[in-house]
């Protein structure tokens, strides 16, 4: 299963984050099939880029958000984008 995930870079106590599309098997930093954003938690408010174009095609072929990702996603309104219309009826 393909999942969009986080995956940690930044030194020690100062986490930055990419965000990822991985095979769900595959380690945390492990090899990404496509990078797709970023994430930094330390910023005030904290700053997230997503491409939406290349979200939203992923998640067309089925690949599933992880938590945190999903909470992005949907203050973008990516994942209603993508919504097909029985979804949404």
């Amino acid at each position: 299963m393909v999942k969009i995930r986080l995956a940690r870079v930044g030194r020690s106590k100062v986490p930055n984050y990419k965000v990822v599309v991985m095979d769900s098997r595959s380690p945390r930093n492990g090899r990404a099939l496509d990078i797709i954003g970023h994430y930094n938690p330390l910023t005030d408010p904290e700053t997230v880029v997503v491409d939406a174009e290349k979200a939203a095609r992923w998640l067309k072929q089925g690949a599933q958000p992880s938590p945190a990702v999903q909470r992005f996603l949907s203050k973008l309104n990516t994942k209603e984008k993508t919504a097909s219309p029985q979804e949404s009826a």
